[in-house]
């Protein structure tokens, strides 16, 4: 059973990367942009209370909105991770493990994270010599 469970975690975090990638391209923005043109452009404002209208360009905006915010999003992740992989190949006392860490599964990224806890542990168990 565990086995199934990781092949599906596997597979949706491929899914989720994939609609992540797609919602934050421009031409996701641009079809975006397109279906909100023709939504407005084949609507009959005279008949709609005016609250309506507000509603839907509130709704509009919104939604394109979303485009925008994961486009950012995904720029600014990209670059923090090649901010971090840089330090981490620069320090040679760094584990090149976490390199690319971005790419990994959520149980690989845990099964790293308590890896560098239980380091951290027995690193800080070590006794610092008092300064003379």
């Amino acid at each position: 059973m565990k086995k199934v469970y990781i092949h599906i975690e596997k597979y949706f975090e491929k899914i989720a990367a994939g609609i992540t990638a797609v919602l934050g391209s421009s031409i996701s923005f641009v079809a975006a942009l397109a279906m909100i043109i023709f939504w407005f452009g084949h609507r009959d404002f005279e008949k709609e209370e005016l609250n309506e209208v507000i509603r839907d360009i509130i709704h509009g905006l919104s939604f394109l909105s979303l485009f925008v915010i994961q486009k950012e999003f995904n720029r600014f992740s990209g670059s923090l991770h090649l901010k971090v992989n840089e330090l981490v190949t620069s320090t040679e006392t760094a584990d090149n493990s976490v390199i690319h860490a971005e790419k990994k599964t959520e149980q690989e990224i845990a099964k790293l994270s308590k890896e560098h806890a239980a380091q951290t542990e027995k690193s800080s168990d070590v006794a610092i010599p008092p300064k003379p």
